[in-house]
């Protein structure tokens, strides 16, 4: 009697006469109960899996990033889960610089400063931002914002953007620090497999930024959105997955410590 094997009659047909049709039609839900506001997603077992054990393909289905709002800390850094307690101090944050003035960004007008706020907030109830309030704890001051948005559980990826400091503390460690703790959480909480980033063209320092984290840039989408002042921007996309997360790890820890930053 010859042997059926994978290599000797391919994936359908290995299936078809070895697996019941029973367990390839299964499918798994997920439920969640993490605190605060949560994306749940529920996935078709695919047949780009069913040659898995159905164990083991019900435990691939369980692995669905869950969104919530949460403080992390490090290296002289908080981030705040954003509040509208936070106004005041956003407002006099930006007013470093008058950065709103930077039409490239999106940094709030402080007249603006709570319809900023209400934006973001409204974002993280629909399950598709996750905003912060950047705390600098040497001062105990706000000094920026930064959150998660294009969240896409079904792919387990999320985007770091809408970030900005007040000046003084731009070209410091800061950028460094808070990076390092999105981007542990992303892919060592989460277990996200991409985190991506993106930035105006014009906004060149954005860009050297990103790069400097060790992000590769993927491309740019030219006429993508429109900026506050009603233009259309080109924007650049940059992504780090999670396979060369160790390494940029490691990078960002050693620009910390050269740096003189806090511990973590």
């Amino acid at each position: 009697m010859n042997c059926i094997t994978w290599e000797s009659c391919g994936r359908a047909t290995f299936e078809k006469r070895i697996r019941p049709a029973s367990a390839l039609s299964k499918s798994a839900s997920v439920p969640i109960s993490k605190p605060g506001p949560v994306l749940t997603h529920s996935r078709k077992l695919s047949s780009e899996k069913s040659f898995y054990s159905l164990k083991d393909a019900e435990k691939w289905n369980n692995r669905v990033i869950t969104i919530y709002p949460i403080n992390l800390e490090g290296h002289g850094i908080r981030l705040e889960p954003l509040a509208h307690e936070h106004h005041d101090e956003l407002a006099t944050a930006a007013a470093d610089g008058k950065l709103w003035e930077l039409w490239f960004t999106a940094v709030p007008e402080p007249e603006r400063t709570e319809a900023y706020i209400r934006t973001a907030l409204t974002g993280q109830q629909e399950g598709h931002m996750l905003p912060w309030a950047v705390r600098e704890l040497t001062t105990g001051q706000v000094i920026g914002s930064t959150r998660y948005h294009d969240i896409a559980p079904a792919i387990d990826r999320v985007e770091i953007g809408y970030t900005w400091y007040a000046r003084r503390w731009q070209r410091s460690h800061v950028n460094t620090a808070c990076k390092l703790l999105l981007l542990a959480h992303a892919f060592d909480t989460l277990g996200c497999k991409v985190v991506g980033l993106r930035t105006d063209n014009f906004n060149l320092a954005s860009q050297r930024a990103i790069e400097a984290l060790g992000a590769r840039k993927d491309g740019v989408i030219r006429h993508h959105m429109p900026r506050r002042d009603g233009t259309a921007r080109d924007t650049v996309f940059y992504s780090i997955l999670a396979g060369e997360w160790y390494d940029v790890k490691r990078h960002l820890e050693l620009r910390l410590a050269r740096h003189g930053a806090p511990p973590a």
